[in-house]
């Protein structure tokens, strides 16, 4: 399942008459994953590519060290 259509799927299980998420609105969100995931991955590779450590520790080192 694409990016997109996750994000569609899990906006409509919210209780509103208006869970509709607008086609632009989802992919703006989805430019923003892609964008994060790139980021994510530079980092992974070219700050940390010499240490082991697992993805979820990888994931919480990068978001502590970009602030997020």
């Amino acid at each position: 399942m694409k990016l997109i259509n996750k994000i569609q799927k899990a906006h409509s299980n919210k209780p509103s008459d208006y869970s509709r998420l607008y086609t632009p609105t989802a992919e703006i969100i989805e430019q923003i994953a892609d964008d994060y995931a790139i980021e994510f991955a530079d980092f992974v590779i070219n700050d940390l590519s010499n240490e082991v450590y697992t993805t979820k520790q990888l994931l919480e080192i990068f978001k502590k060290e970009k602030g997020l």
